[in-house]
């Protein structure tokens, strides 16, 4: 089967993808392109994996980069392979061949570029990441390499949506206690739970961060098995582990 990759038109020519689960050399809860080294998954076969991601991105395997993530707000300057995964969630670059990848099973994969200054980024943001400030984070750093806030295209692909993401009041006070305005990504639930919603908040912070358009791909990650890895869906269905699906983009 031929990976199946989604892109953006907002992010023009730049070579990038949200890849979906199909495609891959998986087998059993993993079926398909799952991309995490950190799975109980065989690691050869991860490798298989990655290497087809590497293809599809035209890079060498080694060029294809990513970090140990933490759910922080750290973003590291990359400007060649890594010999080691640092502990991170967002990547920027502004050197052409490599590719800056992120893994996520329910979190939001967000894909950052300034084509006037050729600058690039990746960014992890599950709610904590997103709470703590890595998509600002991740904008800085660009600004850092020469890009300009007001021509930065970021762009959210496959995460869970607000109609899977139910969470308790403790959940809640973390927003609300970072400010109360918060309140408005959050929808009741049942009872004491409400349903939140990740990526309008991540599209909250991306334009409070001052990025000249910012969209969500409007992919629900829990609600399509056939297409996406869902963290939260394989709990629900108590299963040992689960898939990590890949997004990237390069220079």
């Amino acid at each position: 089967m031929t990976l199946e990759i989604l892109t953006s038109d907002s992010l023009g020519d730049v070579r990038h993808g949200f890849f979906t689960r199909r495609g891959g050399a998986s087998s059993g809860v993993f079926a398909g392109l799952n991309c995490g080294v950190g799975s109980s998954d065989q690691r050869e076969v991860v490798e298989i994996n990655r290497a087809r991601v590497a293809d599809a991105m035209d890079v060498a395997p080694d060029h294809l980069v990513g970090v140990h993530q933490i759910h922080s707000a750290t973003v590291i300057n990359v400007d060649g392979p890594l010999n080691e995964k640092p502990r991170a969630d967002a990547l920027v670059t502004a050197t052409p061949g490599l590719a800056l990848s992120i893994l996520t099973a329910d979190c939001q994969p967000v894909l950052f570029h300034d084509a006037e200054a050729g600058v690039i980024g990746a960014a992890h943001a599950g709610w904590r990441g997103a709470l703590d400030g890595v998509l600002t984070a991740t904008v800085e750093a660009m600004e850092d390499l020469g890009a300009t806030r007001d021509n930065i295209t970021a762009v959210i692909g496959p995460c869970i949506s607000q109609r899977a993401y139910e969470v308790g009041p403790e959940f809640i006070d973390a927003f609300l206690a970072e400010d109360p305005t918060f309140a408005r990504y959050f929808a009741n639930g049942t009872d004491d739970r409400m349903q939140f919603d990740l990526a309008g908040f991540g599209l909250n912070r991306l334009r409070a961060a001052g990025v000249g358009h910012a969209e969500w791909t409007r992919h629900c990650t829990y609600s399509d098995a056939d297409r996406f890895y869902s963290y939260r869906r394989s709990t629900h269905a108590k299963e040992a582990d689960y898939g990590r699906l890949i997004a990237a983009i390069v220079l």
